[in-house]
């Protein structure tokens, strides 16, 4: 692989001391093809919490023990606190108690009615059988309410131990060991968070789905059988992974103009945090373009996007109107043809009109141009991308 730097010293080479260049200059080109290219929006997004459970207690009383540490990675059950339980066994001795006494409330009445539906008609009256069915049946009331009262107890002293309702990670506890909590106070003593899978919340302009509606209408965007979802992290490198859209939305913002949707990734080593902000790719499908390096094109004064053109031996510059990137190109829709040969090197100095002579040269994946002469085996040609 020869690297184009030659053109460069011929260049000089052929430049007199204190004078112009002589005949025309080498510079390398490119030339401009059509091809299907992916559909790609860049939006902004902001990391969110896949679930976010904040531990209360229900039960009051004091904090006795913190049974986990910040950051240990919890199950649905895990305990977190122990609150002091003294009074709630007490409760539930209690509430056996009464159960035990309804309970032989409730079989003493009811060995009485037995009893009387045998001696009935001779011992014991029609109305004494009723009156005595009446205090089995208030007994086994008593009874009920007795063992409801013995499942609150049970329920109160379980709650003294309080615990994880998700799988995550738990946060930093907001009490200390002796700290006195009520039951479902305002105040949550913890928080644990599920960090996988990760949510990312995405907002896009309404003006923005419009255009990509109309494109759809008029042909120029081919959906794919699914959206395409990358992620790009705060350090610019593409997170190793594909997501899915879980929800879109359908009202837009009347203060910005936007729409949110959520899409969800897999988080397996916590990579993603809540509160990130990150970008994400969309894939929609395809489109034609003619793409242009973006390493040939400069903006005039007033923005516009410019390129020269190589046209019978003489450089021109010519604007472009552009439909988006890929990668490292610009999705060209009016501007430049098939066929025409982009000026991508040597563009220092170089003026619309100047004389030049094109040369055939490659781009890289990473932007460096090489001889196409020599690089035609195993350079890669540019590739490219949507926002």
């Amino acid at each position: 692989m020869i690297s184009f730097m030659f053109l460069a010293s011929q260049s000089v080479a052929q430049t007199p001391p204190g004078g112009a260049p002589k005949g025309p200059v080498d510079v390398g080109t490119v030339v401009v093809e059509t091809r299907d290219v992916p559909y790609v929006r860049t939006l902004p997004g902001r990391a969110v919490a896949y679930e976010t459970g904040e531990i209360r207690a229900r039960v009051s009383g004091v904090v006795e023990e913190i049974l986990y540490a910040a950051g240990d990675a919890l199950q649905p059950g895990d305990p977190m606190f122990k609150i002091e339980d003294t009074t709630y066994v007490a409760a539930l001795a209690s509430a056996n108690a009464a159960l035990a006494g309804a309970m032989v409330q409730r079989d003493t009445a009811q060995a009485t009615v037995d009893r009387y539906k045998t001696l009935q008609g001779s011992a014991v009256s029609k109305a004494d059988l009723q009156n005595a069915e009446a205090t089995a049946a208030a007994a086994a009331a008593s009874y009920a309410a007795a063992k409801t009262a013995l499942d609150v107890a049970q329920l109160d002293l379980d709650r003294t131990i309080v615990r994880s309702p998700i799988a995550g990670i738990a946060g930093i506890s907001n009490v200390s060991i002796g700290a006195l909590v009520t039951a479902n106070q305002a105040d949550a003593l913890a928080t644990v968070t599920r960090l996988d899978p990760i949510y990312i919340d995405v907002s896009d302009s309404s003006a923005g789905m419009l255009r990509v509606r109309a494109q759809i209408e008029d042909g120029s965007l081919q959906l794919g059988s699914k959206v395409g979802v990358a992620l790009v992290l705060e350090s610019g490198d593409i997170y190793d992974g594909e997501g899915t859209v879980v929800v879109l939305g359908n009202v837009v913002s009347a203060t910005t103009g936007t729409f949110d949707l959520r899409v969800q990734f897999d988080n397996p080593k916590r990579l993603i945090l809540p509160g990130q902000f990150l970008r994400v790719k969309l894939t929609l499908g395809s489109t034609s373009g003619k793409l242009v390096p973006q390493r040939a094109t400069g903006r005039n004064s007033d923005g516009t996007l410019t390129v020269f053109v190589a046209k019978d031996g003489v450089a021109r510059k010519v604007a472009l109107t552009t439909s988006g990137s890929q990668d490292n190109a610009w999705i060209v829709t009016s501007g430049v043809e098939d066929g025409d040969l982009v000026i991508v090197d040597g563009l220092t100095n170089l003026r619309d009109g100047a004389e030049i002579n094109p040369v055939p040269v490659t781009i890289d994946a990473d932007g460096v141009v090489h001889d196409a002469t020599s690089a035609a085996a195993d350079a890669p040609a540019a590739t490219t991308g949507n926002n």
